[in-house]
This record gives C-alpha cells, structure tokens and sequence, in this order.
C-alpha cells in the first residue's frame, strides 16, 4: 500500500515548475464548518499525534482520541481485545510493541511441535505465512508469467505491467537526475548557514548577489513545499528511488519469481503447511507492520515515542504481505488463522488491482463474520473513485458492484492534517459504496523496526486508526457485535458539509458524502458515547 508514486509526482510537479449527526454527538454539526481554519504551521508535538487530537479546540481532523481518554475512558482498562496485524510482520522486540503481544499459551516456543494443535508449529506471537521470500511481482505480473486467466484478463494485466513500468521508469530517471542538484542546493546552504537542518524562515532571510546561491535558495524554496527540512526530503527522495528500482526489478519484472523459496503452490488452497512460527520482520526495510502496529497499540504513556489509539490489546502479528502484492491464498489464510486464535479485529493495510482467487479472501472474510469478528481494511492509494470497475481494489465490501461480502468490514480512507478543503490525502482512494468513512492517514509518527519511529502516510496509517478505535469499543463494552461496531464508527464520526479537493484534482471536488459511504471522519470520542447507548439498549442499531 505504498504511496510513494503519489509523492514523487508532487515533488516532481514541485521541481519543475520552478456529521450526520446525532444528539450524542459532542460536537453540533452546525459548528463544524464554522470553525476556524488552522493557519500555524503545527508544532512538533502536534504532528506526531495529531490524528489523536480535537478537531474543535485543536482545529485538526483528528479522532478525539486524547479527550475519549480524558473524559471517558479514564483509568477504566475494560476487557483486552486481540487485534491481529495481518501485514509484513513486526518488529516483536520494540520498545513500544514488546509489552502487547498476543501470546499463543498453547504453545512451547522452539521445540518445533504443534503443541495446542491449531496446525501451525511454533506459533507464539502469530505466524508467517511468507518463510524466507521478500520480493514479490505485482499480481498482475505474476499473471502474465504464469498466464493465468482468460485471454482478457491476461491483456489488461498486460496494459497494466507496460503502463507502469513505463511510469515508474520515467520517475526514476527524473529523480537521478534531480537528486544531485538538490543535494548540491543543500550542502552549498549548510556551508553558508554552518548547519544541516536549517530552517525554511533562514533560508527566505538569506540575502545575497551570488548567483550560485542564489539557485540554492530557490531550489531549497521548492523543495520545503515537499518536505519539512532539506535532509527530509534527500531521504525521502533516495527512499522513493530504491522503492522505484524494487519496483522496476522485482513487483514488474515478469520472469522474477519470488516464491520458490516457501515451497507451496500459492494458486492450491490446499498446499499448507507452509511457512514459519516466527512473525517477526526480515528485512530492516520491512517496516510496514511495524508502524501500523504502532498505530493500533503502542503502548500509552510509558515515556516513549509514539501512544497508540487502544490502551488495552494484545497485538497478534500475521506475516503475509510481501514487498509486492500478496498472494490470496496467504490472506485468506491470515484471516482464517486469526479467528481461529481469538482476534476480535483484523486489520488489513493491503490491497490489489487483480485478485485471481479472490473468493478464497471473501470466503475467509465471511468466516470471521461468523464468529464476530472486524475486518478493517485501508481503501487504497491511487487517488481513485474505487466505486469504477475500471478501478478496482481487492478485496473490498461490495465485489463488481454487487452486495456487501459480510456486515463485519469497514473500508478506510485516509485524512491529512489541514482541515479544510485539502483535508482528504491527495492519493487516497474514494468511493460513495466501496469506502466507508475517512480516519487520518497522512504523515502519521508511529514505531519501525529497530526502536526506531517515522512519519509515514497511506490509507495504510487510516485503517490501523480505525481498528484502533474498534478494539476501544470492544474493550470497553465486549458484549457488541462486530456489525455494531461498525454502524457506531460509522454513525457518530463528525460530517463536514464543506467540499474537499478529492484525488489531489483542484478541479475535482465533493462534499465527504458523495465520496464515502457514511460521510463522515472517524471520531473515538462520539464513539464511545454512542456505544454506551448501544450498550444499555438506548438505542438500538
């Protein structure tokens, strides 16, 4: 669920141009689109939790989660709820994750047997259903080199592979050639100020006849629209060319086969058994399951970097998106393995264009609704209306147009910061039926490998926020059923009735209504109110 193509048209563009509320509802509607509109820059603080804040008095989209615990929630830890991170696997000795870890107490560690006998050997903190591969071809790729599908599948798969790797190309020629001259712009600035991390109001203040100088004032201008600080953006920028040679090199490079190190048939929904006990992160640059982790539940208030949204969970880890698209059967399997083991919520931060055993997702999507369990999945970032076929994100609610899977999946957009017209994320997906409501999703701080924490943005950071918020509910008020949860996230967020800039098109705008199921951004705070009356029988759903 990578944003990063989104990004690097934005940094390129840069650089070359030189509520349907209800009474419960702590905030009136009505005040909503008066308020005023967030002028100062956000502080640090601010920034690294900011889809926790207040969007009345912090005038941030925000969740409202610092004030549910200030106002509600209190010292009460309620009951502890089980969220599985179905991902690329965590970094299970973090400083802020160590502490909320599902433990399998069925199993023995290292002895390699199947000791409460749910046939998976070793599993104590989940399982990974990858083994030793990493990179992985785009579903789409893999079609064309195993010609799966039918004539027409396989010649939009193909249109697919030459589209993208044309784009992703074109990128990363730009950025070869970009990045020497903003790392020239930022090192003639360091030697002219005497530091590295200079700020954008010193580099405006510089006056001066040198034309060189000049140049790098101007390109330092540019470049502070993108990011925060120039050393930032240089990580940022070589970040985004390694995801482009990865792309280039293993996601579209058709004869590329990344699986033949698991050693199952990934199309045989029957060949199990594969895989491993250890959920835990490989690669340093994994580190999608950690920050989404990190989201969910790190641990509140002990002193370290980031406050997850729930106080009271234990964080199963399922390893199976790889640095690629996943294969629908490891998903399918995901899921089945965290309802079987007690989730109560699945959070799914991953999603495709082509799904060609979809039904093996949607079947295990099913199973968890029958035994009451929350699936919640990011909504995508292409900056795309999901609702067109030609569109298309596997899974989500409503495949080919048609019904809803199971009444037991949320599917989340993601929010920015700045509340307003530019409030939804320039990449984030959209939809009146396939996405349900909006949760912050862009630049979000949270743990990576190594105890170690990022900003990172993504309708992957959205959906973790949201499953967040579900396990408060389910923790504080057990006796709720998973489709309730989620007709209480989605009736009593905040509805702005104002029209936002959708897909990162100026031109293209509409009111969250037209572009959401339910309208609405997610709110902890009202959430928990209307639970309690869901609860007691006041109202009922």
């Amino acid at each position: 669920m990578t944003t990063f193509s989104k990004s690097i048209a934005l940094l390129l563009s840069v650089f070359l141009m030189g509520c349907g509320a209800t009474a419960l509802v702590s905030t009136p509607i009505e005040n909503i689109d008066t308020n005023p509109l967030k002028i100062a820059d956000l502080t640090k603080v601010e920034k690294e939790n900011w889809g926790h804040l207040d969007l009345v008095s912090d005038t941030i989209p925000g969740m409202s989660v610092d004030k549910a615990y200030a106002e509600i929630i209190g010292s009460k830890k309620g009951q502890k709820v089980i969220v599985a991170i179905l991902d690329s696997g965590m970094d299970l000795k973090h400083e802020d994750l160590k502490n909320v870890l599902w433990t399998n107490k069925g199993e023995k560690p290292g002895n390699g047997k199947d000791d409460d006998g749910n046939g998976y050997v070793d599993d104590i903190h989940g399982y990974d259903f990858l083994g030793p591969s990493y990179n992985e071809q785009l579903e789409a790729t893999r079609i064309l080199r195993l010609k799966l599908g039918d004539a027409a599948t396989q010649a939009k798969a193909k249109a697919k592979v030459d589209a993208d790797t044309q784009k992703y190309l074109g990128y990363k020629n730009q950025l070869d050639q970009m990045y020497p001259v903003i790392e020239n712009a930022h090192k003639a600035l360091t030697t002219h100020l005497g530091k590295e991390d200079y700020t954008k109001k010193e580099v405006a203040a510089i006056k001066t006849e040198d034309q060189s100088l000049l140049q790098s004032k101007s390109i330092a201008a540019q470049m502070f629209e993108y990011g925060d600080s120039m050393p930032e953006v240089l990580k940022s920028i070589d970040g985004d060319r390694k995801g482009l040679i990865e792309r280039l090199n293993y996601n579209l490079k058709v004869d590329f086969d990344g699986r033949k190190e698991v050693g199952d048939n990934p199309y045989d929904f029957n060949d199990r058994g594969y895989g491993d006990g250890s959920p835990q992160n490989d690669y340093e640059d994994e580190s999608h399951g950690t920050h989404v982790a990190g989201i969910v539940a790190a641990e509140r208030n002990n002193g370290k970097g980031a406050n997850g949204v729930a106080n009271n969970v234990a964080l199963m880890s399922i390893r199976a998106v790889p640095n690629g698209d996943e294969y629908d059967k490891d998903i399918a399997l995901g899921i089945r393995y965290a309802v079987d083991n007690g989730a109560k919520i699945i959070n799914g931060s991953f999603g495709k264009s082509f799904s060609p055993n979809a039904k093996w997702v949607y079947d295990a999507i099913k199973y968890a609704a029958s035994k009451d369990v929350l699936f919640v999945h990011a909504a995508g970032n292409d900056g795309a209306n999901i609702d067109d076929a030609s569109n298309p994100n596997f899974p989500n609610d409503r495949p080919n147009g048609g019904e809803e899977v199971a009444d037991n999946v949320i599917e989340v957009g993601a929010l920015d910061p700045k509340y307003g017209s530019e409030m939804v994320a320039s990449f984030s997906n959209y939809g009146n039926q396939n996405v349900d409501v909006f949760a912050p999703g862009g630049k979000i701080y949270s743990t990576v490998p190594g105890n170690k924490y990022e900003f990172n943005g993504g309708t992957s950071m959205a959906a973790p926020a949201v499953a967040g918020v579900a396990a408060l509910i389910r923790s504080q008020y057990p006796k709720l059923t998973a489709p309730q949860v989620k007709k209480i996230i989605m009736q009593s967020g905040l509805s702005p009735k104002a029209k936002v800039v959708v897909g990162g098109d100026a031109a293209n705008t509409a009111t969250l209504d037209k572009i959401s199921k339910s309208g609405k951004i997610v709110n902890a705070y009202n959430a928990l109110i209307m639970a309690a009356a869901v609860n007691s029988g006041k109202i009922s759903l």
